[in-house]
């Protein structure tokens, strides 16, 4: 069998399980399997002031305006400086609001060095209007230094407003078309190729073209990116709740992994303890990859305007919205028989001469697997009646 961790860390392991110190073993299972997890992705929030790049920067990590670690917001300019926000349950995603280009004296070139571009994955210019000869500017010299760019038009749905208030025949989505021509042709004239325009409304990112960036970033960024990007992504629509779910169930296999190299130590009963560490340990990070850990649900009630209970609800996973405990987690197993056959069917094995070790271990990635897979199942399926809730849709998955 591979050994995705190397090594060095599995010996430790083994090293503090034999000597009985089952707290750093967890303790090292736990930094091994966080290493998944500390990918950078450096995002660049740039574009004039009072175009809505704060509020996008917010929006982006799930937190209300009028929360204290919010990018602070108002009519004129609030960024002097390259300020970093992490995101709230990811910091190794981080999103920089930049100074609007306008209100510094550098011009586009320096103001990239000023930034320092190097560290950035890549760049969204907002504006809630036109774009501006500021913005091609900064774009051209993004281009040139071959960094990945994209032009988002904010506060969409103020203009939709407007065009209502001010047109006989109102059409929501020629209205859309109209302005979203209207943005690339005049990027166009000012010597930007093929524009990428998403027209978004911070307040209300499930609508119009927020999902269709979310697309184009995926697609766009390096492969060992991605995960990073998807999971740090707000739910917008259901598709993201299917793709996180993918993200995450590829990583079980390397817990199961983890799991049956433990299973090679032949100290009886510690595998199982060691299994359920494993355990509980993924699927934390499920509850919180799905958004249905306590802070993240008080995030979305408080950016919905839906009342936590309210969500709290439609919730049926005992994993959800709770304190996950290895006590949890065994009392969930003892439910599934075939999952506690293998783990029983581990320890039978060890007694057998030769070969049972290895079947040992086939047993412990078998019951892992088998386990974080119901689970994460479980989870995913809160994650979309909770997501539904939010938005008053229809509950049933």
């Amino acid at each position: 069998m591979d050994n995705p961790f190397g090594h060095e860390p599995i010996e430790e392991i083994k090293e503090a399980l034999q000597n009985n110190e089952h707290d750093v073993a967890v303790a090292k299972i736990q930094e091994y399997l966080d290493q998944q997890d500390k990918i950078p992705l450096h995002i660049g929030i740039t574009g004039e002031s009072g175009s809505g790049k704060s509020t996008f920067v917010n929006a982006f990590r799930g937190i209300d305006n009028k929360d204290e670690r919010a990018a602070p917001t108002g009519c004129v300019e609030t960024t002097s400086e390259a300020t970093p926000y992490h995101h709230p349950n990811y910091p190794n995603v981080t999103l920089w609001d930049l100074p609007g280009i306008g209100t510094t004296k550098f011009p586009a070139d320096k103001y990239l060095e000023h930034v320092e571009f190097e560290k950035f994955d890549f760049f969204i210019i907002i504006s809630d209007t036109r774009f501006r000869e500021n913005d091609v500017k900064l774009a051209q010299e993004i281009q040139k230094m071959r960094k990945k760019f994209y032009f988002v038009r904010s506060k969409i749905d103020h203009n939709l407003q407007d065009e209502e208030r001010s047109q006989r025949e109102f059409n929501a989505e020629r209205t859309l078309a109209q302005i979203r021509k209207n943005c690339i042709q005049g990027l166009q004239e000012q010597g930007v190729d093929a524009p990428q325009v998403f027209l978004v409304s911070s307040f209300d990112l499930h609508l119009y073209d927020f999902h269709l960036l979310e697309k184009t970033l995926e697609r766009e960024l390096p492969a060992h990116k991605r995960n990073a990007l998807l999971l740090a992504m707000p739910t917008v629509n259901l598709e993201i709740i299917n793709k996180k779910k993918k993200a995450l169930k590829s990583q079980i296999k390397y817990s199961a992994t983890l799991s049956a190299l433990v299973a090679a130590v032949p100290v009886p009963g510690l595998s199982f303890a060691v299994d359920i560490s494993v355990i509980v340990c993924v699927v934390i990070k499920f509850a919180v990859g799905l958004g249905l850990d306590i802070p993240s649900l008080e995030r979305l009630a408080q950016t919905t305007g839906v009342p936590l209970k309210d969500l709290m609800a439609v919730i049926i996973s005992p994993l959800a919205a709770t304190k996950i405990t290895s006590d949890l987690i065994i009392k969930l197993l003892l439910q599934f028989a075939t999952t506690t056959a293998l783990m029983a069917a581990e320890e039978g094995s060890r007694f057998i001469p030769v070969i049972g070790i290895p079947i040992a271990m086939g047993f412990s990635f078998a019951s892992t697997y088998r386990a974080l897979n119901m689970f994460l199942n479980m989870l995913a399926d809160d994650a979309q009646r909770v997501f539904r809730r939010a938005l008053g849709l229809n509950i049933s998955v």
